[in-house]
């Protein structure tokens, strides 16, 4: 802060919480949620649980941490969130529109769903090689996320079922809430209570 002719200002800008805690919780929970589905593990009638979630935390919230990330200069994470918030948003959107009646695929849904997720396992794979330079915590997500959607787009492809997918999806959470509340906890009491181990 400096003074000039009595008006105070703003030498420099105020530093900024990092929203990667924010992101990868958003993350981790709309994957979740979803990954349950995949696997089987609740009736399909229960399935569309995951839409609220992929509309306003894993897109909406996490579409808001990239866009902070880039406020701080950090081009990983805001690619990272922006990207995934939007990818929540859109199979949000893709799976609404299906369900009422707007979009009609047919029997040619799998080929669809298979060809966007292929878009994005594309996306991801050049994510998971930046994340070599992170840390451990980050490149744990990417890694089994990498995994995780070589196997969705299998099953959708009618090649395996939806399980693997799905049971790798919920490892991909629980590595996702890792890194989140390391974010959190570390921050908040001051010191390294949950490890990252630094890459780069």
């Amino acid at each position: 802060m400096s003074k000039n002719n009595g008006i105070t200002e703003v030498s420099q800008v105020e530093a900024t919480a990092d929203p990667s805690a924010l992101g990868l919780g958003a993350f981790a929970l709309t994957t979740f949620v979803l990954s349950v589905g995949n696997a089987q593990l609740i009736p399909d009638e229960a399935k569309p649980a995951f839409l609220g979630l992929a509309f306003f935390y894993g897109g909406l919230a996490q579409l808001l941490a990239g866009m902070q990330d880039y406020k701080k200069n950090n081009v990983f994470g805001a690619t990272a969130f922006s990207s995934y918030g939007a990818f929540w948003l859109s199979l949000a959107t893709l799976t609404l529109l299906e369900a009422i009646g707007v979009i009609n695929w047919g029997a040619h849904g799998g080929i669809a769903i298979g060809v966007f997720l292929i878009g994005f396992t594309v996306f991801n794979t050049y994510m998971w090689i930046a994340s070599f330079r992170t840390n451990g915590a980050v490149c744990g997500v990417f890694t089994t996320l990498e995994i995780t959607f070589i196997l969705l787009v299998l099953a959708e492809f009618g090649i395996i079922s939806s399980v693997p997918g799905g049971i790798m999806g919920i490892v991909t959470a629980a590595v996702a809430w890792y890194a989140s509340a390391a974010g959190v906890i570390n921050s908040t009491f001051k010191r390294t209570v949950l490890p990252i181990w630094p890459l780069g």
